[in-house]
């Protein structure tokens, strides 16, 4: 029996796709949002973790980081399956750059999201052909990771103070990686570098 958890925001479709998963015989899933991933991965010890990159808690405090060192420790280890969208490039980094073994779009057929989760249970790398170009944006992305997550939490409307508290950092830190996106992606100031990174589907 593989142990699941799926990790999603959004509770209409987190009930659907853990039914899903649920009917198969070799699947065991829980689900929760992002606020409670890293404390029921503690409780639960799955073998595979089905996160959605699009939240904005994917980036936050107790978030994909958060759950990548969690699944490194080596209390109960886990997989990670990261479910992406081909044309946000972004969140697609930020899973791999936490080390996610499988990739798998939002516009995969059940089947596929069932055979990811089998592959990556074993340990073995999946990702799925139609995200191929969304790898390639990814790779050319100006921004690290730190930025982008900085970024992502400021196209939610979060104020500097704000985005310090999420990510533990000071405000002068969040000032500089602003000025520092800023000056990457062209922008005039940092409503133009939101609106640039979202046009670029990086946020």
């Amino acid at each position: 029996m593989i142990r699941v958890l799926l990790v999603h925001d959004t509770y209409l479709l987190r009930t659907a796709l853990a039914a899903l998963i649920g009917r198969e015989t070799d699947l065991e899933v829980s689900s929760t949002s992002w606020p409670g991933a890293v404390a029921t991965s503690r409780t639960l010890r799955p073998q595979v973790c089905v996160v959605d990159m699009d939240s904005p808690d994917a980036v936050g405090p107790r978030g994909i980081r958060e759950l990548s060192r969690r699944c490194y420790e080596g209390d109960g280890g886990f997989s990670l399956l990261a479910l992406a969208s081909a044309g946000r490039p972004g969140p697609l980094r930020r899973a791999y750059e936490e080390r996610a073994l499988g990739f798998l779009s939002k516009n995969a057929s059940p089947d596929r999201l069932i055979e990811g989760i089998r592959r990556v249970a074993k340990g073995e790398r999946y990702i799925d052909e139609s995200l191929g170009f969304g790898f390639l944006e990814a790779s050319e992305m100006p921004l690290t990771r730190r930025e982008l997550s900085v970024l992502s939490l400021a196209a939610e409307g979060a104020s500097i103070g704000e985005i310090a508290r999420s990510l533990c950092l000071s405000n002068g830190t969040v000032r500089n990686y602003m000025a520092a996106i800023t000056r990457k992606t062209g922008a005039r100031n940092r409503v133009d570098a939101i609106r640039i990174s979202q046009c670029a589907g990086w946020v």
